[in-house]
């Protein structure tokens, strides 16, 4: 991973992706609910076909794995907030090399909640062609990628 790169993210764009962000964040936050599908996804079963052994992991690994979410997209909001008006202004986002990391993990993050909402789970699934959830889905994807392409330039 680079030192740092430079993120373009129009003002309105980071607005709205840090109130994504936030209520990401109140998601990971919130105690385990394990009938949440969002959430469940977001800690996949280590073991697909034994329940048992995969129910220990998830108890196990589950804590870290919500602090570190949080802290990621703790760090996204502060990047983000750093730049909102009234604060000093900058046409673009200067992200470290730990930054990147947790706007990577963030950004699929939020993919991954939002997948699920919509009844995701492979490139074959239906989506409603109306639904704006899939328009944020997408555009999500889209700043992921721009993401990637700055790391790799």
């Amino acid at each position: 991973m680079t030192d740092s790169v430079t993120f373009t993210l129009p003002q309105a764009e980071g607005q709205y992706l840090r109130e994504l962000v936030e209520q990401y964040l109140e998601l990971v936050r919130a105690p385990d609910d394990d009938r949440d599908p969002a959430t469940r996804r977001l800690s996949p079963d280590a073991y697909p076909d034994e329940a048992e052994a995969s129910a220990e992991f998830r108890s196990l690994t589950r804590d870290d794995l919500a602090a570190t979410r949080a802290a990621d997209a703790e760090r996204v909001i502060a990047t983000l907030a750093a730049r909102e008006p009234g604060s000093r202004e900058r046409p673009d986002l200067i992200l470290d090399g730990p930054a990147q990391t947790a706007w990577l993990r963030t950004l699929a993050g939020l993919r991954i909640v939002l997948a699920t909402r919509m009844g995701i789970v492979d490139d074959d699934s239906v989506v409603e062609p109306d639904d704006p959830r899939y328009d944020v889905y997408e555009w999500l994807g889209y700043r992921q990628e721009m993401l990637l392409q700055s790391m790799a330039a």
